[in-house]
Order: structure tokens, then sequence, then C-alpha cells
């Protein structure tokens, strides 16, 4: 089993900055991948951003340019860095772990969510 525990929400103003952290606990060895995912309010739940454990990173077109995701190995966490906020990025984000077999990404673990919301 794997925990992850997600830090950082809040409210922000649009065009300001949010940085968002998930670490991971547990068995790390059975996850070489993790991500986020955000769901706003009557939405349908959706991919943000993906990060390997080779550092390999992938991200929506809604985010990109924008957004950017990171690890650090040693703290078995991942940060999702959020700039230039727009009121359309608020929902709740939830953090994920699993492992990429092929093209496809199996998301086995999730954190409880944290709320972005952003808002003048």
């Amino acid at each position: 089993q794997v925990q992850l525990v997600e830090s950082g929400g809040g409210l922000v103003q649009p065009g300001g900055s949010l940085r968002l952290s998930c670490a991971a606990s547990g068995k790390i060895s059975s996850i070489n991948a993790m991500g986020w995912y955000r769901q706003a309010p009557g939405k349908q739940r959706e991919y943000v951003a993906r990060i390997t454990n080779t550092g390999s990173t992938n991200y929506a077109d809604s985010v990109k340019g924008r957004f950017t995701i990171s690890r650090d190995n040693a703290k078995n966490t991942v940060y999702l860095q959020m700039n230039s906020l727009k009121a359309e990025d608020t929902a709740v984000y939830s953090c994920a772990a699993g492992r990429v077999i092929g093209i496809i990404t199996q998301w086995n673990y999730w954190g409880q969510g944290t709320q972005v919301t952003v808002s003048s």
C-alpha cells in the first residue's frame, strides 16, 4: 500500500501562484509514476500532469506552460507549481500514484484532495 498526503491548497487571486505538495509513504517500490488530477464542482475528474521515476513529465493542454510538476526522490514528494492561475483552475486537486505500463498509467493510489480556489 502507498499513502499519499497532499498540502498547499488555498485561495489565490487570478494571475497568482500556488504550489501543491504530495508526500508518498509505504511501499514506494510498487510505483513508478505520480501525478495530479482535479475535479471542479459539477464536472468530471480531469487529468492535470504526471511525472515518472525517470523524470519524464506530461501535461494536460489546459495547464501546459503554466503548471510544472517536479519531484524530490529523497523525500518521496511530488510538487505541482501552478502559475498564472485562472478562475477555471478552481477545483479539488488530488495526487495519484501508480505504474506506467506501456502507454498506459495505472493509477492505484489516491490522496484525499486539496481545494484550490482562484477568485478575486
